[in-house]
């Protein structure tokens, strides 16, 4: 548990940031990877514009980008928060539970860096 702590101190925030980073790297992979599934990117053939009367297959396919539009626009936000939890990390404010004021266990943190309430907080909503 945190204890008295009011903030992590820089050797711990340093050890938090290398966490985000490495998952800002992964998470803008694929972000990259979903985003040129969506936006067809790699295709220049003309299966969008050949007269087929594939209905069910088109309109898989279509379900199937916007199935990806919706996964690319999660993984925009996760990049967001992750990206937040640096600026936090900048200003020492990270691991601070903005309901409670106490400082979010270490755990927690490591598995979801971008947390922003302690499990106390998460469970009261």
């Amino acid at each position: 548990m945190a204890g008295d702590k009011t903030r992590y101190s820089d050797e711990e925030l340093k050890e938090f940031k290398d966490v985000i980073l490495k998952k800002i790297e992964k998470a803008e992979k694929d972000f990259k990877l979903i985003k040129s599934a969506y936006t067809n990117n790699a295709a220049n053939g003309t299966d969008d514009t050949s007269p087929t009367f594939k209905g069910f297959e088109e309109g898989s396919s279509t379900l199937s980008k916007e199935d990806n539009a919706l996964l690319a626009a999660r993984q925009e936000k996760f990049l967001h928060n992750l990206h937040n939890a640096l600026k936090r990390i900048e200003n020492k404010t990270y691991g601070i539970c903005r309901v409670t004021g106490k400082l979010i266990q270490k755990e927690r943190l490591l598995l979801v860096p971008h947390a922003t309430l302690s499990i106390e907080a998460k469970r009261a909503q």
